[in-house]
């Protein structure tokens, strides 16, 4: 005959597994609220320099300052931030490993590589906004192009033979031209270059005719007269230029600006994500931090959740997949 099983003894073998998976649910929350227990990685898609790496090293000191752990910035270029954004994508989710995104990397480059597929609404969840770079129409300071009008006008008269340069492939400079000449109704050639540096330095030596540039990668130039400024892309003037006007007062609604954006995995826990949106939050509503991104002519950008990144960057993928298919540019290799 069976023995009958002593109820004490299920009764403290449930209160022990109880107390086994209660103590894990308290470790791993105990590790959570710990974050950052050691350095984080923050990825950037391009060259050191550029927009996109100077508001990840501001943001990644300030971070650094806030959290008590190290936020290292690691630049992976290549096709225009997409290494990058695989590479941040297969990541541990632990909010060790995120990215400075734009809509370069996350909105327009997907759709304009045949080779490497991102679906940034998927592989990515928003952490932060941290702000945005205007960009600014430019042209050599000795151009007889004065103001965007002009540059129709000669771009009317060279029928199609008018070049423009970029920073690469999808950046957002080259979207921009891209934009300007389906709404203006000319052709333009497009030129790109590997960053905008060696862009720039090719309209500085009257190689190119004209360009879009994030503000905060020409404004010295723009300062000291050897680049005329035509227009900037936001949808208001910006601060530290004001008396440079909008594309949109030439053309009504044009506007185009690289916004910059935290990201991680998707599967990244949400205290995590909500810690670092918090902290991010009150860096970037920071007087210091503003004056830091006004001087480098970039506007501030905080006042959005995680669940509002995520559905901002979807919009940004639709907007942008209709001026691709709109401009017919054609995707890379």
């Amino acid at each position: 005959m069976a023995l009958a099983r002593n109820p004490l003894h299920v009764v403290n073998r449930l209160a022990l597994g109880v107390a086994l998976v209660s103590g894990v649910a308290v470790a791993v929350a105990l590790a959570q609220s710990k974050y950052p227990d050691h350095p984080v990685k923050v990825v950037v898609g391009f060259t050191a320099g550029g927009g996109t790496d100077v508001a990840a090293r501001v943001i990644a000191q300030k971070l650094t300052e806030a959290m008590g752990q190290s936020f290292v910035v690691e630049n992976k270029a290549g096709a225009s931030g997409l290494i990058a954004s695989q590479e941040v994508a297969k990541a541990p989710a632990d909010g060790y490993t995120i990215m400075v995104g734009s809509q370069t990397t996350l909105a327009v480059a997907p759709a304009l590589y045949r080779k490497i597929q991102i679906d940034a609404t998927k592989e990515f969840t928003g952490l932060a906004m941290i702000g945005i770079s205007p960009l600014v129409a430019v042209v050599n300071a000795n151009s007889p192009i004065k103001s965007i009008a002009d540059l129709i006008a000669y771009a009317k008269a060279q029928d199609g033979k008018m070049n423009f340069g970029s920073g690469g492939v999808g950046t957002t400079p080259h979207m921009a031209g891209e934009l300007l000449a389906f709404n203006a109704g000319i052709k333009m050639q497009h030129i790109a270059y590997r960053g905008e540096a060696p862009a720039i330095n090719d309209l500085l030596g009257g190689q190119i005719p004209f360009m879009f540039s994030n503000l905060s990668v020409v404004k010295g130039n723009v300062e000291a007269g050897k680049l005329r400024a035509l227009a900037v892309t936001s949808a208001n003037r910006v601060p530290s230029l004001p008396n440079v006007p909008t594309i949109a007062e030439t053309i009504p609604g044009f506007e185009a600006a690289t916004w910059f954006a935290l990201v991680a995995p998707a599967a990244t826990p949400r205290d995590v994500v909500m810690k670092i949106n918090a902290e991010t939050k009150t860096i970037v509503a920071s007087k210091d931090f503003q004056q830091r991104f006004d001087t480098l002519g970039m506007i501030p950008d905080q006042d959005r959740t995680p669940d509002a990144i995520n559905a901002y960057i979807k919009a940004e993928i639709a907007k942008w997949a209709k001026v691709i298919k709109d401009a017919g540019v054609q995707p890379a290799d």
